[in-house]
């Protein structure tokens, strides 16, 4: 593979640093939108962690400083051509934000710019989140690309947010900002860029100074609540990618044009 092919493939990046990991998302050209590349790497690095008791808490963040991750890369999804790969792509995806919530010790993912899509779904699956104020927050796919989350990525935001400040994601394609997610209890917190480094840090050595066992047993009981009798939403999520409009909205994405959307 040639450099610039792995450049845009992008990179999810690992360092070690006295218990702390820290996870980076670097393809800042394009405001780091995950690739499928980049989503086999998160999956493999979140694997090690799980078994790596010498890790304490994990950081995730994105490279840049314009985003944390600005969904998955709109044309990965031009190959689609029915209901049924939508359904393979969102098991997919839940799998791995699944796998980012079910890591036993402490997450913390530090947000410039914008967590959106798949990158709103990763910051919601980490435990703690801090911010600069300039943070945006939404999945504004009704607007962009005509598709939908699986239930039990709706349950997670519908946890995180409530249920109204979801519709307002979903079917106005709003994007929240920094101080209605912290009012929400949605942000540990609000940093100015030159402070939140040095927040980061502090919180990460608070959490790694307590019991793990406790702190995993607790994660563990939360996550498993969240997600307690979610229903089966296949049958929903068949309908919107094998819909015309998903189609349209793919086309209009990648060919820089405003979508034409039709209702079927």
């Amino acid at each position: 593979m040639s450099e610039n092919n792995q450049a845009d493939e992008g990179r999810v990046r690992l360092a070690l640093h006295e218990g702390v990991a820290e996870v980076v998302f670097d393809r800042p050209a394009a405001r780091n939108a995950m690739t499928w590349a980049m989503y086999e790497a998160l999956d493999a690095i979140c694997a090690r962690l799980a078994l790596d008791p010498s890790v304490r808490v994990v950081l995730f963040r994105g490279a840049g400083g314009q985003a944390f991750v600005a969904g998955t890369d709109i044309a990965q999804f031009r190959d689609f051509s029915a209901g049924e790969d939508g359904v393979t792509y969102e098991r997919r995806i839940d799998a791995l934000i699944d796998r980012v919530a079910s890591l036993p010790m402490p997450t913390l993912a530090l947000v410039e710019g914008f967590a959106v899509g798949g990158g709103l779904a990763i910051a919601t699956a980490c435990d703690f989140r801090l911010a600069t104020p300039d943070a945006r927050f939404g999945v504004p796919i009704a607007r962009t690309l005509g598709n939908c989350l699986s239930m039990a990525n709706v349950a997670r935001l519908r946890d995180a947010f409530g249920s109204q400040r979801v519709k307002r994601m979903l079917l106005l394609a709003e994007l929240l900002g920094a101080e209605e997610a912290r009012a929400c209890g949605f942000l540990h917190g609000v940093h100015a860029r030159e402070d939140i480094e040095a927040q980061a840090r502090a919180l990460c050595t608070a959490l790694a100074a307590l019991a793990p066992v406790t702190q995993a047993v607790a994660k563990e009981a939360l996550r498993r609540l969240a997600l307690a009798a979610v229903p089966d939403g296949d049958d929903l999520v068949r309908r919107c990618y094998g819909s015309g409009d998903f189609r349209e909205g793919v086309a209009a994405f990648t060919e820089r044009r405003a979508p034409r959307w039709r209702g079927e």
